[in-house]
């Protein structure tokens, strides 16, 4: 599902990817992740609540739920917006002007009409609403399985990867993201932690 069909429906619990343009590693290239932290401590003050994520070296993975009159559409949005600024400002500072040229590259003429400069992440963002605390835990344990997959093997135990909640539901740390128990808000039909 994209972003572009509006989901305004308050309480909401979504499974949310976005990718940057070309599966280009811009997280990991420029050691960007505190990039993610900050758009969801903003986030997180504005009443969203992350139950869980992963970001990866060019995507990320959230579950989040929606507050009262907040659409996942916007923050997805205003995140993706806010975070493109700053990882253009960084690849400048970085004088990574191949990467620049690139994401310039898949501009379309109406992004450069609109006076866009950079295509920084993909055009759309997959969700899909979660119903049960079963979904919920079942998107969780895909985020978290994500670093130590084949494809991946970003650490050997996926407790250790520093850019996931897997420790914050094994160990209660929530390290550098603000993060609440699914729990809280009656999400109980499940099997337990979502590992």
């Amino acid at each position: 599902m994209s972003t572009r069909k509006l989901r305004q429906k308050d309480g909401a619990v979504y499974f949310a990817t976005f990718s940057c343009h070309q599966w280009v590693p811009l997280f990991m290239e420029l050691q960007a992740y505190d990039i993610v932290y900050n758009w969801m401590h903003l986030a997180h003050q504005k009443g969203y609540h992350f139950f869980g994520y992963a970001i990866m070296p060019n995507h990320a993975h959230f579950v989040i739920r929606v507050p009262e009159g907040g659409t996942i559409n916007t923050v997805l949005g205003n995140g993706k917006r806010f975070m493109a600024y700053e990882l253009v400002k960084r690849l400048g500072q970085a004088g990574r002007q191949d990467l620049l040229s690139r994401l310039q590259e898949g501009l379309r003429q109406s992004d450069i009409a609109r006076g866009q400069k950079h295509r920084v992440f993909a055009t759309s963002t997959d969700m899909v609403e979660l119903f049960s605390g079963k979904m919920i835990e079942q998107k969780l344990k895909y985020i978290h399985a994500n670093a130590v997959s084949k494809k991946w093997h970003l650490a050997d135990d996926a407790v250790e990867y520093p850019h996931s909640s897997f420790a914050f539901y094994v160990r209660g740390e929530n390290r550098s993201a603000p993060l609440t128990p699914y729990q809280e808000f009656g999400f109980l039909d499940g099997k337990g932690a979502p590992w």
